[in-house]
């Protein structure tokens, strides 16, 4: 599936609930879906700064693409990694470098979350890009 294709899934699976309870419950769910990331990533290199909890992601490069895996220490954080991980995990540097993730404010994500949040929501995908740059560059070597 593409980036775009996965963006529209999250964006229906949103839309079917219109109170902001519900869809807090749904990211919530959505990082407790996620396998837990293994021990030895949970490093100071793997913490994102500019988060105000702690949230780590391990990028792995698996034929061309990036494969992600994330977790935080708190609920609500942990769905929004967990959602970024669904819609960019697996696709090409290039592919999540290009991406315009308009679903995060499609679904409301940026103004349902406290402004420290939404500055973690940003340092994440500032961290997703910047690990897709990284593994492009080392491609063009």
């Amino acid at each position: 599936m593409s980036i775009n294709e996965l963006q529209d899934e999250v964006i229906a699976e949103f839309s079917d609930l219109d109170d902001w309870m519900d869809r807090y419950q749904l990211l919530i769910d959505l990082g407790n879906e996620q396998p837990p990331l293994d021990e030895k990533y949970k490093t100071d290199q793997n913490l994102i700064e500019g988060c105000q909890s702690r949230v780590w992601l391990q990028a792995d490069e698996v034929d061309g693409k990036v494969v992600f895996q994330a977790e935080s220490d708190a609920l609500i954080v942990k769905g929004i990694i967990a959602l970024l991980v669904k819609v960019l995990s697996g696709h090409t540097p290039d592919e999540i470098l290009n991406a315009d993730l308009y679903f995060i404010d499609r679904i409301g994500l940026k103004e349902h979350l406290s402004p420290t949040r939404s500055n973690g929501l940003l340092a994440m995908v500032k961290q997703i890009r910047m690990y897709a740059l990284a593994f492009k560059t080392k491609e063009q070597q």
